[in-house]
């Protein structure tokens, strides 16, 4: 949850293709011998983005698609997006059908949850970052799309991500974010390492006695750690919380992402039940009380922070809590398997320099992680953690209520939108653009590297491309460089104890399941 207003240095540096008409410092100290690997051979830098069509060229096109009849319509669609075909499969069809990357549709949850379900859906590399320009669209009340989870979640609040940048309160808050981050950011390798020894430690003695090991669970658990020391100064194991940050997690996002998502009961049984009414937030209040209560104890430099700022510090807590738990535990949670997913299928010649590369700059750096060979010395590493989040954003929704009328831009057309409408961008597809990238299904751990640097703004996992910045006025991630930079340790501190590893993927309702089968020791 960084910003360039910190003083972290800066870590920036499928559609198928539409082509027919239309707690402790660490003291780690490491002696590396070489380790022996093939060197890659030079990253194939893919060829500059097709040259833009001058405005006046692009033809107007009306936005295609309908939202069939009411009521009836979008539940179809529900059950089409969530159960007949699929998420991916329900926006290419019609993609296909209209000939189109913006076209019209119901998305979820749509009755009864959602007063109107239908939304213009952007799936091209073009039209997609019209959802970061705040002049244009409001984000007030669209975080999780056309519906909104109860406030009675959150303490009677609009947390930061509900709120507009035109909001009052949306300065305050995020400015209080950046302070989080920023004071006590001498933490955060040392805590990160202390926490991931554990998990790592973990992993392995229940691999040695089971042959397997579950790393979601492992990583849900270190994740809360790290957070609350680092951030916090707090050992959760210490606190009336224990153990049980996660698990109260898991229930109180489930209850408010429930209408997103799917559960593996038989279909209509859980459309019913999850999709079409809202769960009642009283079913999890004395477990959202006791994080609560662990936020509010272990934060009161913060709330003395807000305090200065006019804000309660009830009100800051609860955003404490839903920026740590919901936004960066949540990220950390989704995003750490599916990474690890990817590198894991990318085999041993890829572990090997993965391996090589930051061993050698620990060594070069006197045995010691520091911030400048993150920075300089690992740019296979970096170029690893934006290919993940290219391939698969932790946040693959994004919104937008158009403030006024207005044109968007697809690669080949023009559309007009009227002042009111919701677009709906969906960032799988927009990442995978073929128009801009190469291969774009494809997992390349290089892509990023050297001349592949310029093609960082378009990651947009962030609500805005990876080489803008968050400010007061945009709604980019607070913790956008925070994110990549704690992602980058996690390789970090992986090669620097193992060679490579071997794992098994299945699905879970937040991403990536991912099993461990075999962790080979570093050949120090």
């Amino acid at each position: 949850m960084a910003s360039a207003s910190l003083t972290f240095p800066s870590l920036q540096s499928q559609l198928t293709a539409l082509q027919r008409k239309s707690s402790k410092p660490s003291s780690r100290r490491l002696t590396i011998r070489p380790i022996s690997a093939t060197l890659s051979e030079k990253p194939t830098v893919p060829p500059p983005p097709t040259k833009e069509t001058p405005q006046s060229k692009l033809p107007t096109r009306k936005i295609p698609g309908d939202f069939s009849f009411p009521v009836i319509g979008p539940m179809k669609d529900r059950l089409d997006y969530f159960y007949n075909k699929g998420r991916d499969e329900f926006l290419k069809s019609k993609m296909q059908k209209y000939q189109s990357t913006v076209f019209r549709a119901n998305v979820p949850p749509g009755p009864f949850l959602s007063k109107n379900p239908s939304v213009i859906v952007l799936v091209d590399g073009k039209s997609f970052p019209i959802l970061f320009d705040v002049s244009k669209v409001e984000k007030k009340d669209v975080f999780t799309g056309t519906f909104m989870p109860s406030t009675e979640f959150t303490g009677g609040y609009r947390t930061l991500s509900y709120l507009d940048p035109s909001e009052p309160n949306h300065a305050k808050l995020k400015r209080l974010m950046f302070f989080l981050l920023s004071y006590r950011r001498d933490k955060i390798m040392p805590e990160f390492h202390v926490s991931y020894t554990d998990m790592f430690e973990s992993l392995e003695s229940q691999l040695a006695a089971e042959g397997k090991a579950n790393f979601g669970e492992a990583n849900d658990q270190a994740a809360f750690n790290f957070l609350a020391r680092s951030l916090y100064g707090t050992n959760p194991a210490d606190t009336k919380l224990g153990l049980d940050g996660p698990k109260l997690i898991g229930k109180w996002v489930l209850f408010q992402l429930s209408p997103l998502l799917t559960l593996g009961l038989p279909k209509l049984l859980e459309d019913l039940l999850i999709h079409t009414f809202p769960l009642p937030p009283a079913l999890i209040k004395a477990d959202y009380k006791r994080l609560y209560d662990f936020f509010y104890d272990s934060s009161a430099r913060i709330l003395d922070e807000g305090e200065k700022m006019d804000l309660s510090r009830e009100e800051v807590c609860h955003n404490l809590l839903f920026a740590t738990c919901f936004n960066s535990f949540g990220g950390m949670k989704l995003f750490f398997p599916s990474m690890l997913k990817w590198i894991g299928r990318g085999g041993r010649q890829l572990h090997a320099k993965l391996a090589a590369e930051i061993r050698s700059a620990v060594r070069t750096n006197s045995g010691k992680v520091t911030m400048a060979g993150i920075e300089q010395q690992m740019p296979l590493t970096k170029s690893v953690v934006y290919e993940a989040l290219r391939i698969e954003p932790p946040v693959p929704l994004q919104y937008g209520k158009a403030k006024t009328d207005m044109v968007i831009e697809s690669h080949d057309s023009r559309f007009i939108v009227k002042e009111g409408e919701v677009l709906f961008g969906y960032q799988p597809f927009a990442t995978k653009d073929p128009k801009i990238f190469e291969r774009p299904e494809e997992f390349v751990a290089d892509r990023f590297v050297g001349e592949g640097e310029r093609l960082l703004k378009h990651v947009l996992w962030s609500n805005g491309p990876e080489t803008e910045n968050p400010t007061l006025g945009n709604k980019q991630c607070a913790g956008k460089d925070f994110v990549v930079f704690i992602s980058r340790l996690l390789l970090i501190e992986l090669f620097l104890r193992y060679d490579s590893f071997e794992i098994e993927v299945g699905k879970s309702p937040l991403g990536a399941s991912v099993t461990l089968t075999s962790l080979k020791r570093a050949s120090l």
